[in-house]
């Protein structure tokens, strides 16, 4: 009985400290909060050792052969399903970025957008030569400047670009989510925000997004009939909700993967601020019919089952693109003339002045 309770108690504390210390550590945010999470790592990792003794001395010899390593592969999971949210939800705010739009050529406004909670997301806004608009949307613990070429792409077309950090992220305050569950609360801000604008068209914005944003800016369209259209590139997946297409596509193993995501979503819908957001799947029916542009990247098999998913969701207003040779998010660089042709013919199409041929 101590030896179970020690491996019980020792995995948690692993766990919480494994989510807290290192990624502070990593960060450089070397304080109170990363001292006492490598202080329950090292604890926990303790407790865990005096726990497999103490079982494996009070079974029978030939069962000890199992009992350890059986104990050690259950510790290491039950680590995993708690670290991973306390990453998720607690991980320090990732720095600003050092480039600017200025680096590629864009003169631009630095902007501040008021959110939910007394928070405040920084943004750069490149304005409209046109009449329209696309708020451009970063990845899990990046920041605006990684979306500096890109934004570049629809400037030169034209386009307004708004560019943000997300909340927690580089310069906005308030608490990073790595899942990007504050974007239900906070791009549907930046949407009215680009509506209200003198050079912007209220019904023709747009949002491109990256990973995490592309997974914001599906859910944020679904709550706002501001967003006209998306494009999300490497989006899979912000809960567990997301990831129903593992079962088909790897058998037990997706199912296995699954219910691992399904206690980790659990956990972090109670650490997190922000309730659990809706499916992506429900977010594409309730975005349509308005057009959606999936970019799936032709190196992540998991990248092209998850857009076949969605577009099985809402398959007359859903669309995707595999882009043979790239990495996660990597369409741009590997294929830059189609990349541009493919995003800029889609928000053409999906942002077109009514008024043009009248």
């Amino acid at each position: 009985m101590r030896g179970a309770l020690a491996v019980t108690f020792g995995a948690v504390a692993a766990g919480v400290g494994a989510g807290v210390g290192p990624p502070r550590v990593q960060s450089g945010d070397v304080g109170v909060a990363a001292v006492l999470g490598l202080g329950a790592l090292v604890g926990g990792v303790a407790l865990v050792v005096v726990g497999v003794v103490q079982l494996t001395r009070a079974v029978p010899r030939w069962w000890r052969l199992v009992t350890a390593p059986l104990t050690v592969i259950a510790v290491a999971l039950g680590v995993y399903v708690i670290a991973v949210p306390v990453i998720v939800t607690t991980a320090p705010a990732p720095p600003p970025g050092t480039a600017t739009p200025s680096e590629v050529g864009l003169a631009y406004e630095d902007v501040t957008i008021a959110t939910t909670g007394d928070e405040a997301l920084a943004g750069w806004y490149v304005p409209s030569a046109g009449r329209a608009a696309v708020i451009v949307l970063h990845g899990s613990g990046s920041s605006r400047s990684a979306v500096l070429e890109h934004a570049a792409v629809m400037a030169r077309h034209g386009l307004g670009v708004l560019m943000l950090d997300a909340r927690g992220h580089g310069a906005s305050s308030g608490r990073a989510m790595r899942w990007g569950w504050y974007g239900d609360l906070d791009v549907p801000r930046a949407a009215a925000w680009l509506a209200s604008r003198p050079d912007v068209d209220a019904a023709r914005i747009a949002v491109l997004g990256l990973s995490m944003g592309g997974e914001e800016a599906i859910g944020a369209a679904a709550l706002t009939q501001d967003i006209r259209a998306v494009v999300a590139e490497g989006a899979t997946g912000r809960s567990a909700d997301d990831l129903r297409w593992l079962s088909s596509a790897y058998g037990w193993r997706g199912t296995l993967t699954r219910t691992v995501h399904a206690a980790q979503t659990s956990l972090a819908d109670l650490m997190s601020e922000p309730r659990r957001p809706a499916p992506l799947g429900d977010a594409v029916r309730e975005v349509a019919p308005r057009p959606v542009l999936l970019i799936a990247a032709g190196r992540v098999p998991d990248e092209q089952h998850a857009a076949a998913a969605l577009q099985a969701s809402a398959p007359d207003s859903v669309q995707v693109w595999v882009v043979r040779g790239a990495d996660h998010t990597g369409g741009l660089a590997a294929a830059p003339q189609e990349w541009e042709s493919r995003v800029i013919d889609f928000l053409d199409a999906a942002l077109a002045d009514p008024h043009a041929s009248r």
